[in-house]
């Protein structure tokens, strides 16, 4: 689900004193966009939105939510944006967030 070497990758890039920073702008720019899917998906913007969180996504290592997220996007370029299991997405997207924040401090005291 989480790609953690990813994530200790990206920590070495941006250094430990940066990382903490990297990863809120991560949750909250993801956040804002799983929001307005929650709240009020719009079809016309779904690959737009999948595009950004498959990125974001494979940035911090949620690999399982990235792939969603592709498969998803390639579906609405194919002009099937209708049937993209965003509940599944969402969901998925839930659970890693609930994983990588339960996990991160273990993973990067390793």
């Amino acid at each position: 689900m989480i790609d953690w070497d990813r994530l200790k990758e990206l920590r070495e890039e941006v250094g430990p004193e940066d990382f903490d920073e990297v990863v809120d702008l991560f949750l909250d720019e993801v956040e804002g966009v799983m929001d307005r899917l929650r709240e009020s998906p719009n079809l016309a913007t779904l690959k737009e939105d999948l595009h950004f969180l498959k990125g974001s996504a494979l940035s911090l290592g949620f690999r399982q939510f990235s792939a969603l997220c592709q498969a998803g996007e390639t579906n609405a370029l194919q002009g099937n944006a209708s049937q993209i299991d965003l509940p599944e997405i969402l969901s998925c997207y839930d659970r890693s967030k609930a994983k990588f924040i339960a996990d991160l401090p273990g993973q990067l005291a390793a």
